[in-house]
């Protein structure tokens, strides 16, 4: 149907081409000397007749041709859009649309210049138009992170609250995501900003969801569900990135461009990918080093109640673990495996893998005094 329809435009189109165009040719100095038409209005009124026809024929002959490559056009926009996110193509048709604002300002006046006017302003038109796409789809994540702070400005105003104020985006890695602690920490109220979840991230979990591995499919799924709560039940502004990087194979190289490109820190727990972002200068927030950070603070010379789990590395060591894992190592402990014992710290040894405590029997300390 869409085609028959085209096929009968095309053929009005060329008949009105074929008499614009007759019309065009009587107005000629050389038409109008030719013996054949000269005052004689029934041969020219003939002519045009022929050339409407002859230009509506040739309009009617060559559109199925016309129809087929609007048809592969259409199809090939058509699926190409279908390969970009939403947001893309909207903050792209944005970028393009205040493109061509800013060009009508000079357009207006280029068009007066004789001759190539019209055609640098046609050129304007097209590259300011491709740079505001281009400009509005590479900067859609900050404007979107804009977007938020204005929202939620307007949403504190209306609540009347004072003294609020938003933190730099945080991206999260598929290690902390898996890991799970993250929304216990974020459930505190301690971690501000946007939660922003790359795309590239989703895709690595799922790959690890879908795993044959038993291990690394439980791992992915486990991360799977902590995204789910973190949507559902935090309070914080999450957002899905869609913004990848194609020249980049590595997801923690991703990772770190992305941070760069909305100026926000990387949340981790990896520390191979903390080293690389120090290097590269992105700031970061390992999860680990915070743990570590709000653990007691142990002192020489306090005392402790502990259980002696096992055996240390050292002949006759006993090892201890206090409730947030910090590993207790008692020389002279072995003995009292199984026990519970009073001890006294005499040592504490901080490592990259955490801090160690090392300490004696309190008994045996008041001995030797």
């Amino acid at each position: 149907m869409l085609n028959k329809v085209l096929r009968t435009l095309f053929t009005v189109m060329g008949l009105f081409i074929g008499f614009f165009v007759g019309e065009a040719l009587e107005n000629t100095a050389y038409f109008t000397n030719l013996s054949y038409f000269h005052d004689n209005a029934l041969n020219i009124v003939l002519f045009l007749i022929l050339l409407t026809l002859l230009f509506g024929i040739i309009l009617f002959l060559i559109s199925p041709l016309i129809n087929t490559f609007i048809g592969k056009t259409m199809e090939y926009v058509e699926k190409s859009i279908q390969k970009l996110p939403a947001n893309v193509i909207l903050f792209g048709a944005g970028g393009a649309i205040v493109g061509l604002a800013i060009s009508s300002m000079l357009v207006n006046v280029l068009t007066t210049i004789p001759y190539i006017g019209t055609l640098i302003s046609v050129a304007i038109n097209i590259v300011m138009a491709v740079l505001g796409a281009n400009i509005g789809v590479k900067k859609r994540d900050e404007l979107m992170g804009l977007f938020f702070n204005i929202r939620k400005m307007g949403a504190s105003k209306d609540k009347k609250v004072k003294g609020t104020s938003k933190g730099e985006p945080k991206v999260l890695d598929t290690s902390v995501i898996i890991d799970g602690r993250i929304f216990d920490i974020c459930q505190t109220g301690f971690v501000e900003g946007t939660l922003i979840i790359p795309n590239f991230v989703l895709e690595e979990l799922r790959h690890i969801a879908d795993s044959s591995d038993s291990l690394k499919r439980n791992r992915g799924r486990r991360g799977l569900d902590i995204l789910n709560r973190i949507q559902k039940e935090l309070k914080m502004e999450v957002a899905i990135s869609e913004r990848d990087f194609p020249d980049i194979a590595e997801v923690d190289s991703k990772l770190l461009k992305l941070a760069q490109a909305v100026n926000g820190r990387v949340i981790t727990n990896d520390y191979n990918l903390n080293k690389v972002a120090e290097f590269q200068g992105v700031p970061v927030l390992n999860i680990n080093e915070l743990a570590n950070a709000i653990k007691p603070v142990v002192l020489p010379g306090e005392e402790m109640n502990i259980q002696i789990v096992k055996d240390g590395k050292e002949s006759g060591q006993g090892v201890a673990y206090l409730d947030d894992g910090t590993m207790i190592v008692v020389e002279g402990g072995r003995k009292f495996m199984g026990e519970t014992i009073d001890v006294i710290v005499t040592s504490v040894l901080q490592t990259a893998a955490g801090r160690m405590i090392f300490a004696k029997q309190k008994e045996s300390l008041e001995k030797a005094n």
